[in-house]
């Protein structure tokens, strides 16, 4: 594939940070080299020994003085080599990129990311520019319309249903363009399509696998690239994991962004792409820019975790997480059948942490959430909020993740009271 036409001129012009080569060139090399080369400080400075962490199940793990010593160093942009062999077994084991190692070549390649929004964020930086047109589910994630809007493309909204996004209404969009007009510079045709495709966020929804090949078909049809985001795909309700987008690449045209913080600790910031090597080296070259690399600290932690528990161990925290969310999402649907019946209307989610409401007799939810709701005290995030124009909305985002059982009834119980106020009975 030719990559080049979907980067914008600042991204284009990106180039390696001579301190940054030179700081991979020395981590990879023997302890007889010999470096004035690269600003790192001196080590025996770092006010850090050693660390020892202990777990919820008891087993516990130490960083030793070396391992210390490194987490608070400089380290390599894509992220420290041990973390990156670990979550390329994690991926292999999970998904099997039909394009790792082919033909001998490092086609398919994996970076850490200070969570997966900021990985999101620079593939978008790289992508977009004024008036591009880019292809969005709706509703959308509100962290990525936030990133999207200030770049000024045209965004193309494609409609969802139950089952996530729909490939009739994707093909219905594009069908104002020509496959041919994927090869003229000139042409406006639309070069990314995002989605989140397990446990939606806000809809709670997930493509099917049928739906995930249809698309994914499309995408050659018409030489998209699909940005993957998928930080719910182990909180999936089902037993058997629908398989991903990344799965069926076989063209390179999949960016995948994982994310551990629905699993392990959203405060550590840690998340990882997954693509095309010529995409992700992009990536890497805004990382240079900006953070140099996430924590040293967070990428270590998190790799003793998983060398604990081994990836079985991972496997089980993450259907342990799945059966937690979704005993919430029952609890949920219980409340609302009970307080919102002929009040709202959802479909039941089928993974996330997430309820979509259609709130019936409401046309635009933004002044009862953000005023009204307030003194009812209970709070919900406005439809609005996912959507990529200003036009009344008359959804709700209910999230399910954090409240009890016995407080999901009574914020329902709220909810249903505002809305009666609100028509007037």
């Amino acid at each position: 594939m030719n990559y080049a036409r979907f980067f914008n001129k600042v991204s284009l012009a990106r180039q390696p940070s001579i301190t940054r080569v030179l700081t991979n060139i020395l981590l990879q090399s023997p302890p007889t080299m010999i470096s004035m080369a690269t600003g790192m400080p001196n080590a025996s400075l770092f006010p850090v020994i050693e660390g020892s962490f202990k777990l919820k199940d008891g087993t516990s793990f130490q960083l030793s003085g070396a391992e210390m010593s490194r987490a608070q160093q400089y380290s390599q942009s894509q992220g420290i080599p041990e973390l990156l062999a670990w979550l390329k077994m994690l991926q292999k084991n999970m998904h099997s990129p039909p394009l790792f190692d082919a033909s001998g070549a490092e086609q398919t390649k994996i970076i850490v990311t200070n969570g997966s929004q900021d990985g999101l964020s620079k593939l978008f930086d790289a992508v977009i520019s004024r008036d591009d047109c880019i292809l969005m589910e709706s509703p959308c994630y509100s962290g990525t319309m936030s990133m999207v809007k200030p770049l000024s493309p045209k965004i193309l909204d494609i409609k969802t249903d139950g089952n996530g996004l729909i490939p009739e209404h994707l093909k219905e969009v594009l069908s104002r363009w020509s496959p041919e007009d994927a090869t003229n510079p000139q042409s406006n045709i639309p070069k990314v399509l995002y989605t989140v495709p397990t446990g939606g966020n806000p809809t709670g929804c997930g493509l099917t696998l049928e739906r995930k090949k249809e698309i994914y078909n499309i995408a050659c049809k018409y030489n998209l690239l699909i940005v993957e985001d998928d930080p719910y795909y182990y909180i999936q309700y089902k037993k058997d994991y629908v398989p991903s987008f990344l799965s069926l690449d076989v063209e390179g045209r999949v960016v995948r962004f994982d994310s551990f913080s629905k699993l392990l600790s959203s405060g550590m910031r840690c998340g990882f792409v997954t693509g095309p090597a010529a995409v992700l080296d992009r990536i890497v070259l805004h990382l240079q820019t900006s953070v140099l690399h996430i924590s040293g600290l967070t990428q270590f932690v998190i790799l003793k975790i998983l060398e604990l528990w081994g990836l079985e161990g991972f496997k089980s925290h993450a259907l342990k997480a799945a059966d937690f969310y979704r005993q919430r999402r029952d609890v949920t649907i219980d409340a609302a059948e009970k307080h919102l019946k002929g009040i709202a209307e959802w479909d039941v989610p089928t993974g996330g942490m997430f309820l979509w409401l259609k709130l019936i007799g409401v046309e635009d939810t933004y002044k009862l959430i953000m005023e009204e709701a307030q003194k009812k005290e209970v709070l919900f995030v406005p439809g609005n909020a996912f959507m990529s124009t200003d036009d009344p909305c008359p959804y709700v985002r209910a999230a399910f993740s954090q409240c009890s059982s016995e407080n999901i009834y009574v914020a329902f119980e709220r909810l249903a009271e505002l809305v009666r106020e609100h028509r007037g009975y």
